[in-house]
């Protein structure tokens, strides 16, 4: 992964980051915002302390641990990853209620124009606000985008210091249970 300096990074404040996405997913993953490593870079969860992508393959979301760089593979996989709201900030508490609000309003055009199976949006309180669903709890979500079923995973950022990777893990192939799609990360072993 290539070094920026604190310049660098915070020259990729506010820039957008293209979604990974196609017709027809099985899982649209949905992050909060992009961080800075990831406007820089161009990939998602692309900071060195966020869990994403080990937790992904940990839990059978993928056969192999992949890179931030290596995202455009996920369609292949029948995964995408969005965001709630589009623009870089350092931290998710840059952005105020009203922007997640919005956020939410384009994510629900985004789902019904793509159609995955399941949205499933990595922060719980990002969740909340942009649905204005203040009950919401890490799990499925009675709330439907469509036929797009809603299931919200907790925030896999280093700085969520109460879901360790084990944990995580847990909750993410307790996800990918629910949706049917075989672990990949054993090419079709045994589930674990």
């Amino acid at each position: 992964m290539p070094r920026f300096t604190r310049e660098e990074l915070e020259a990729a404040r506010d820039r957008l980051v293209d979604d990974v996405v196609a017709d027809g997913l099985s899982v649209l993953f949905c992050g909060i915002n992009p961080g800075l490593m990831t406007a820089a870079t161009g990939h998602h969860f692309a900071r060195p302390g966020n869990r994403f992508w080990p937790v992904l393959h940990l839990s059978g979301f993928t056969p192999r641990l992949l890179l931030p760089s290596e995202q455009d593979e996920l369609p292949s996989y029948g995964l995408g990853i969005t965001n709630v709201v589009a623009r870089a900030t350092a931290r998710a508490d840059e952005i105020g209620d009203e922007e997640f609000r919005e956020g939410g309003r384009i994510l629900v055009e985004k789902v019904e124009r793509l159609r995955p199976r399941w949205l499933a949006v990595a922060g719980v309180t990002a969740y909340r606000t942009a649905f204005g669903d203040r009950t919401a709890r890490i799990g499925p979500q009675e709330r439907t985008i469509g036929t797009t079923r809603l299931w919200a995973l907790p925030n896999p950022s280093g700085l969520n210091a109460l879901w360790t990777t084990p944990k995580l893990t847990d909750a993410f192939r307790a996800f990918r249970l629910v949706t049917g799609l075989p672990d990949a990360s054993c090419a079709g072993g045994p589930e674990g």
